[in-house]
């Protein structure tokens, strides 16, 4: 097969398929063909082709996906080599950028200007601008800062039958594009008079990016709004303009141990009155498996026993400020309960304290009969219910034999879940599929939300109409066949397929025929360095 006028790599053999048949997620899928766009225009032809073809497309960065919506059966287009960095506006705070540049690409470029996008999300080293968008991904800095959606001010897009247009905030859509007039004439209205019924948003979530953001479009009319979360779904992203925000001129941070939930969550929420620029959650599972070979002296062994840990950082204009705002906070924290709060002022401090949440990745890759499977790690509830949620997801995983790390976003009741998976056990996949049973039916009687930060994927999809109501899943096709009648854009991600499962093939299972070994190594070797920008045709020899 080839694509005419196509000028990056188009790919059907077995190696360059199964190299992208696997991202940070726990599913595999076998595309039907790469592709690897070289630039703006090159995705127009693609997206032409597939539009007369009926080929389904996957939108894909770095591949550090969590939830399956860069994996598929249909043709994976790679846009990482679309990486162009515009120049910084310093006066307007304003960048445009291409999809395939790297978040820590441009938070390099921007503090060079005193200026950064404040959305951190810890893939930042790998993850790309574009993946961020699609996902309307957050970080720890959200709690402050919110997510991508409020920094972007305007998106470069293809829609569905090869047509481009720039969407700009605070614009009126352009006119001349027909996906944006089918849209605009059959579905407008609708979504908005059902959003003033009945708000299609979960009450007193902070973070959410699940389904299409309704609520935020029938508020301020902004296309830009639905597009930001959409997971290409909608159309495909080839330029991005964010807002910038000045460095901060001075930081501190805190480190709260708390003997229980409540108590911790009570703390979160002082925070969170305070204007904390950040506060993250370790539960006592995630504290037992990062102190484990941690020396005598290290902060790990002072929090065993504690039921959670909270981090938290403030920033404030000068050193004096920053201190005077922590000290604060610790009182607040001691007034909650907490049973010990050291308090970071210097740059050194503050790295020891955040240290804090990484300890625990190295110890669980390196787990000899457990496997780490995120299927359950991306829910958020109302800040009251963060207690609930916790314990609720501790009881399911203890009824179902089942180890697990629990960790977060305090401030935002955002929590990630790593289920520890034997898959050696003869019954692993009926715990797996129990399990997230379990955790969707307590998420929806808490009226959260399955999807903080990382996105609906075809894991969540199928999911949905339990945690949302009907009239948003029926807005949520409305706006789908309207952009997308022929269903050619990530098809099975933000409204199913029929019969569409959570979960298909799982890439830990054993019993799954193995992938060539040159693209297996290759794709172990992503995982174990924790190189996801790397490109994947470069790893198995024949490109640049």
């Amino acid at each position: 097969m080839s694509v005419s006028g196509f000028r990056g790599y188009f790919r059907e053999d077995e190696l360059a398929r199964a190299v992208y048949s696997e991202a940070a997620g726990i599913a595999r899928a076998i595309p039907s063909a790469v592709a690897v766009p070289v630039d703006a225009e090159d995705v127009v032809v693609l997206v032409k082709w597939a539009a007369e073809s009926g080929s389904a497309l996957i939108p894909r960065g770095s591949g550090s996906s969590m939830s399956g919506a860069a994996v598929g059966s249909g043709v994976v287009a790679d846009l990482s080599r679309i990486n162009h960095l515009g120049r910084i506006d310093e006066r307007d705070r304003t960048v445009w950028a291409e999809p395939g540049v790297l978040w820590s690409t441009l938070d390099v470029a921007a503090r060079r200007k005193g200026l950064r996008f404040p959305v951190d999300p810890s893939s930042g080293k790998f993850c790309t601008l574009g993946g961020m968008v699609a996902t309307n991904a957050a970080g720890a800095h959200s709690l402050r800062y919110g997510s991508t959606r409020a920094w972007v001010y305007a998106l470069d897009c293809v829609f569905s039958d090869g047509d481009r247009a720039v969407i700009t905030r605070g614009e009126p859509p352009p006119k001349r594009i027909e996906a944006i007039n089918r849209f605009m004439r059959d579905v407008h209205g609708e979504i908005v008079s059902s959003d003033k019924r009945r708000p299609i948003m979960h009450l007193g979530v902070r973070k959410e990016s699940s389904g299409y953001a309704v609520h935020d479009y029938a508020t301020k009319a902004d296309l830009v709004d639905l597009l930001v979360g959409s997971e290409g779904t909608l159309a495909i992203i080839v330029g991005i303009q964010l807002k910038l925000e000045p460095v901060p001129a001075a930081t501190s941070s805190l480190l709260g141990i708390f003997a229980s939930l409540e108590q911790a969550t009570v703390a979160a929420t002082k925070a969170v009155e305070a204007g904390a620029s950040a506060c993250e959650l370790l539960d006592k599972t995630f504290l037992a498996y990062a102190a484990s070979g941690q020396p005598a002296g290290s902060k790990f062994k002072l929090t065993q026993g504690a039921a959670a840990v909270l981090l938290a950082e403030v920033e404030a204009s000068s050193v004096d400020s920053a201190a005077a705002a922590a000290q604060d906070l610790a009182r607040a924290f001691r007034q909650a309960g907490a049973t010990d709060v050291d308090v970071a002022l210097t740059s050194e401090a503050e790295h020891d304290i955040w240290e804090l949440r990484h300890a625990a990745s190295p110890i669980l890759a390196g787990l000899e009969h457990s496997t780490s499977m995120q299927f359950i790690e991306d829910g958020a509830v109302p800040l009251a219910k963060l207690p609930d949620y916790v314990q609720g997801v501790r009881q399911a995983l203890a009824e179902r034999e089942v180890s697990g790390v629990i960790f977060g976003h305090a401030g935002d009741a955002h929590v990630h879940v790593n289920p520890l998976v034997d898959v050696t056990q003869a019954d692993w996949r009926d715990r797996v599929d129990r399990l997230l049973d379990d955790v969707v039916a307590l998420t929806a009687r808490l009226g959260g939300t399955l999807t903080g930060e990382h996105g609906d994927g075809r894991i969540r999809t199928p999911l949905l109409s339990r945690v949302w109501h009907k009239d948003a899943i029926r807005a949520f096709g409305l706006i789908k066949n309207a952009f997308d009648p022929r269903n050619i854009l990530n098809p099975g991600v933000k409204v199913p397929l029929k019969d569409q499962k959570p979960i298909n093939d799982i890439k830990y299972d054993p019993l799954l025929p193995a992938l060539p070994e040159k693209a297996r190594a290759a794709l172990d070797d992503v995982v174990n360095e924790r190189a996801y920008d790397r490109f994947r045709l470069s790893l198995i020899g024949g490109t640049s």
